[in-house]
């Protein structure tokens, strides 16, 4: 005799099994076009800080206690009076989206390819914000006033001394994400400017591009 209960609980078994495939199927199609959007829309806001070109235009920038500068293009000033230590870069946002930049570091060039990524810890915040728009250019500036600051006395010797100058730059997107830290070196000119170039690019919160 036919076993119908039997048949019955088996197809039973069977409908469900072949459901579960199918929305399993569905979540993980579904949570990979989610993980392909979501990339899609970083990449669309994601800032890519870079020198700026040689025929960009020359930009004057100011400090709080009226001290102004020009930079030109693919450049950057090291200046020092009684006051300050004044630093400056022309640079230009290669990526999608708004820089915003956050701190800045100083070391001397002679480890400037260094692998190892600068702690978040030891930049200093910039004083106001500084913003970047996707395919333009703008400068990145610092300033040192306290006489007893170690980088002050680093900064000094190097400027004395025709050394490499390295500067690190943390920023984000426009929204706070994908930080990342690019590293410049400025090389002395004989004009009494310094020629920026690239160095290493590290992500914070993604994987490194390398």
């Amino acid at each position: 005799m036919t076993d119908w209960a039997t048949i019955s609980s088996l197809a039973t078994a069977g409908g469900t099994l072949v459901l579960a495939v199918a929305t399993f199927a569905s979540v993980h199609s579904a949570n990979r076009s989610a993980r392909l959007a979501e990339a899609t829309l970083l990449a669309s806001v994601r800032p890519l800080l870079m020198p700026s070109r040689p025929d960009d235009p020359d930009l004057k920038v100011g400090f709080a206690d009226n001290h102004w500068v020009h930079v030109a293009g693919s450049c950057g000033t090291v200046e020092i009076t009684d006051e300050a230590v004044y630093l400056t870069m022309s640079l230009r946002n290669a990526g999608a989206g708004l820089a915003v930049l956050h701190g800045w570091r100083v070391e001397g060039g002679h480890d400037s390819s260094r692998d190892s990524r600068p702690s978040v810890d030891g930049f200093r915040r910039l004083s106001r914000d500084l913003y970047i728009p996707a395919g333009d250019v703008y400068f990145w500036q610092g300033a040192i006033r306290e006489a007893g600051d170690p980088d002050r006395d680093l900064l000094t010797r190097i400027a004395s001394s025709g050394e490499r100058l390295i500067v690190d730059v943390l920023y984000s997107d426009q929204h706070g994400g994908q930080r990342a830290v690019s590293r410049f070196s400025l090389a002395p000119r004989k004009d009494g400017a310094y020629l920026v170039s690239s160095v290493r690019q590290w992500n914070i919160d993604r994987p490194d591009p390398r």
